[in-house]
């Protein structure tokens, strides 16, 4: 990914919790600059007292939308509208949406038309059509970190929200190494990660309790690992081939 990304972060106030700003603004950060940062929400809610607090240590700027019809989603309007202004600016590079709504989908399609780079970032429930309209998808679960002093009690809810490395996923792994790989069989781990991400929005290593593609990997006994010369002459590239 590019760093140096202009990225407009969009995040709705009305189903983010504010427990998971600090790591999913540092997330955010891997991926580009966070130019524009607004958060959208109905502030005269105690709902959203919490967001309050962390607003301005974060420079995120509060959006006022009212809810004027009962049933209606006026947070969702109101960042759709934002998000097309903020388009047409012409200033930014591609959007993270933070929200865990599928109403979301067809935005996040909008702007991939037109030819941004789309993060997703939600809790777990997201439905899958705005987790697939994004070019990459985040769980926040994953974001947060756990010190090496936590509790047990929280280092054991952290372990329930790790997924567990079925053949599904193995067999997901093994088809795209296929999809990459040279006449000998090996694949560079980079294209693999980068067509993975293509496959399925949503994966990342660190939703089955990896930090990097490549420890997950490496767990996996059907697949063998090797390196060769970076030409460049940055370290060794890692390449990966399935075994007979």
């Amino acid at each position: 990914m590019d760093k140096d990304l202009n990225l407009a972060v969009l995040i709705d106030g009305d189903n983010i919790p504010s427990k998971y700003v600090k790591e999913m603004l540092e997330e955010i950060a891997k991926y580009g600059n966070p130019s524009v940062k607004r958060i959208y929400g109905d502030w005269t809610k105690p709902s959203l007292a919490k967001w309050k607090d962390v607003l301005l240590k974060y420079a995120i700027t509060p959006v006022q939308q009212y809810g004027y019809t009962t049933g209606k989603n006026a947070t969702d309007s109101a960042m759709i509208i934002d998000a097309m202004d903020i388009l047409y600016s012409g200033k930014v590079d591609g959007f993270s949406l933070v929200s865990s709504d599928s109403d979301f989908t067809r935005l996040a399609i909008r702007l991939r038309e037109a030819g941004m780079t789309v993060f997703g970032i939600g809790e777990r429930k997201t439905p899958n059509p705005f987790i697939v309209a994004c070019d990459k998808f985040i769980y926040l679960e994953i974001l947060q970190k756990t010190d090496a002093g936590a509790s047990a009690s929280s280092s054991k809810e952290t372990k329930t929200k790790i997924d567990r490395v079925t053949p599904k996923v193995i067999n997901l792994i093994l088809a795209t190494i296929a999809d990459v790989e040279d006449e000998d069989g090996w694949a560079f781990l980079g294209e693999v990660g980068a067509l993975l991400q293509k496959k399925q929005p949503n994966f990342d290593a660190r939703n089955y309790g990896f930090r990097k593609l490549m420890p997950l990997v490496k767990s996996i006994d059907k697949i063998e690992i090797g390196q060769r010369n970076n030409p460049k002459g940055n370290g060794n590239l890692v390449y990966v081939r399935a075994l007979s």
